[in-house]
C-alpha cells in the first residue's frame, strides 16, 4: 500500500523536481485492418484507433487531476505499418495516405504522437518495407504528429547493410523536405538495432505483432528527483550513491505503476509495462547531465561521464524493478542532446562530442539522439553512424538507437530550434573521413558468434 507519507514525498517530487510522467501510451494492434484496397486499410485504421483510444485523453487529464502528477503525454502506438500495409500499399503515396489517416486520429483524439510508421528490415527487406521506408521523408513532411522508426540490426540476425546504406538516404531526404522547419521530420525518425517491442517512448514506439488487442504502456521521468536527492549525499562514498538512485528510482516508479494500473482501469485495456527511463526536458532542472555533475563530473563529457552514466543507469534499473513486475521497453537514462539544457550547454562548450556520445550509448538505455548535424553531411557518413551504433547495440545484446538531425542549411556555430520537448540544440561537428567504400558494400554483417543460444 502506498502511505500518507510516501503521497507527501511525491506532492514535492512533483512541485519541486520536475517529477512527471512523461507519457501513457495505448498500443493498438492493427492487424485486424488488413485488406488488398488501401482506402479500405485507411477506413478500418481510423475505425479501431478512434474506437480503442477515444477515451485515452481523458483519462489521463482525470488521473492528473485525482493524484497531482502531471501527465506530459498521451500517446498511441501501432502496428508497424510495413506489415499492415503490405497487402494494400503499391507506392510510396499509399503509405503516405496510411500516414495522414494516423495523423487525422491523432488530431481527433487530442495525442501528442503516434508512432508505428515503421519497418523491421534487420534480416532484409520486403518489397512492402522498402517502400515505406522510401515513403518515410514525405510522410514526415505532411504530417504533424506521426513518428516513424526502422529496426535495422539485432543480436540474432545481425545488421542489414543495405537498410542502413538507405536510411542514410532517406534521413537527408527527410531533412531537405522539412527545411522550413529546421528539418523537424528528422526529430520524429529513428533507426534501431534491437528495437523493443511496446516502447512508449516516441519517435521509436511501435505495437508488438506478438501483442494484445491494445495495451497500456506508461513511461516515466524524474532527473530532477534524482539530482536533488544526490545532493543531499553530495562526497559520499559509491554505495551510498548507489543506494540513493536505487531508492529514488523505486519511488519514482511506484508512481508510474499506480498511474499505469489506473489508466488500464478507467481504459479497461490491459496494463503492459512501465519504462522507467530518465527522460529529461529542456527546463531546468530536469537533466541527466545534472545529474553526472552532481555524481562528480565538472561538464558532461568530462573524463569519467562513461563511468558515471553506466553507473546510474544499472542503479535506475535496479531501483525500478522493485516497484514492479512489469518493467519494459528501454528503462534507463535518456542522452539525447536538444532535450536536455545540461547536454546542450556541454555540447556549446566542446566538452561533449559525437564521439563521447557515442561511447556513453554503450552503457545507457538508447543511443544517439538527437543531435543536430551540418546539413552537408554526406548521406554515407550518416549511414556510418548508424552502422556504428547498430554495432555496438548488436554485439552488447542491447538498444542502441540513431536520431540524427541533418539540419538543412546549417553550420557548426548554428542552432536548431524546435521549441516545446524537443527543445533546441548546437550544430555538432562530424567527422570529415569517409566511408562510402564501406557503406556501398551490400548485404548484411553476421550476427555475433554469442548470439548462437539455444
Amino acid at each position: 500500500m502506498i502511505n500518507i507519507w510516501e503521497v507527501e514525498e511525491t506532492n514535492r517530487m512533483v512541485a519541486e523536481e520536475n517529477l512527471d510522467i512523461r507519457t501513457i501510451t495505448i498500443g493498438i494492434s492493427l492487424l485486424s485492418c488488413m485488406d488488398e484496397n488501401v482506402d479500405t486499410v485507411c477506413e478500418n485504421i481510423y475505425k479501431k484507433i478512434t474506437t480503442v483510444a477515444k477515451d485515452l485523453y481523458k483519462a489521463g487529464s482525470e488521473i492528473e487531476k485525482e493524484y497531482g502528477i502531471p501527465i506530459v503525454n498521451k500517446r498511441i502506438s501501432v502496428t508497424p505499418i510495413g506489415i499492415v500495409g503490405a497487402s494494400s500499399c503499391k507506392t510510396k503515396e499509399d503509405f503516405v495516405k496510411i500516414a495522414k489517416t494516423l495523423d487525422r486520429c491523432a488530431k481527433e483524439l487530442n495525442v501528442n504522437f503516434i508512432g508505428g510508421f515503421s519497418a523491421l528490415v534487420q534480416e532484409g527487406m520486403t518489397d512492402s518495407d522498402k517502400l515505406l521506408i522510401e515513403s518515410i521523408p514525405l510522410a514526415m513532411k505532411e504530417t504533424e504528429f506521426v513518428c516513424s522508426s526502422v529496426n535495422l540490426g539485432s543480436t540474432k540476425d545481425g545488421i542489414n547493410m543495405d537498410a542502413v546504406k538507405l536510411m542514410g538516404e532517406v534521413i537527408k531526404e527527410t531533412a531537405f523536405l522539412t527545411k522550413d522547419t529546421d528539418s523537424l521530420g528528422c526529430a520524429k525518425l529513428v533507426v534501431f538495432c534491437n528495437a523493443p517491442d511496446n516502447n512508449p517512448f516516441m519517435a521509436g514506439a511501435f505495437h508488438g505483432v506478438s501483442g494484445a488487442e491494445s495495451i497500456i504502456n506508461v513511461g516515466i521521468s524524474g532527473p530532477g528527483v534524482v539530482n536533488t536527492a544526490l545532493k543531499s549525499v553530495r562526497g559520499a562514498d559509491f554505495e551510498t550513491l548507489c543506494e540513493t538512485i536505487k531508492k529514488t528510482a523505486l519511488k519514482i516508479t511506484r508512481a508510474g505503476q499506480l498511474v499505469a494500473k489506473t489508466a488500464s482501469k478507467k481504459l479497461n485495456i490491459p496494463f503492459g509495462i512501465v519504462d522507467l527511463s530518465l527522460a529529461p526536458t529542456p527546463a531546468v532542472g530536469d537533466s541527466v547531465a545534472d545529474i553526472l555533475c552532481e555524481i562528480g563530473l565538472e561538464k558532461a563529457g568530462a573524463p569519467g561521464t562513461t563511468a558515471a552514466l553506466a553507473l546510474l543507469n544499472d542503479q535506475v534499473k535496479k531501483g525500478g524493478v522493485m516497484a514492479s513486475s512489469y518493467v519494459g521497453g528501454l528503462s534507463g537514462a535518456f542522452i539525447p542532446v536538444s532535450e536536455d539544457r545540461g547536454m546542450i550547454d556541454a555540447a556549446e562548450c566542446g566538452a561533449l562530442t559525437l564521439e563521447k556520445l557515442e561511447a556513453m550509448t554503450c552503457v545507457c538505455s538508447v543511443g544517439l539522439d538527437m543531435i543536430a548535424i551540418p546539413g552537408d553531411t554526406p548521406a554515407s557518413t550518416i549511414s556510418g553512424i548508424i552502422a556504428d551504433e547498430a554495432a555496438i547495440g548488436m554485439v552488447n545484446q542491447k538498444t542502441t538507437a540513431v536520431r540524427l538531425i541533418p539540419a538543412y542549411g546549417k553550420k557548426v556555430g548554428d542552432t536548431v530550434l524546435f521549441g516545446g520537448l524537443l527543445g533546441y540544440a548546437p550544430i555538432m561537428p562530424v567527422n570529415k573521413y569517409s566511408c562510402e567504400a564501406f557503406v556501398n558494400r551490400t548485404g548484411r554483417i553476421p550476427a555475433p558468434i554469442h548470439s548462437f543460444k539455444n
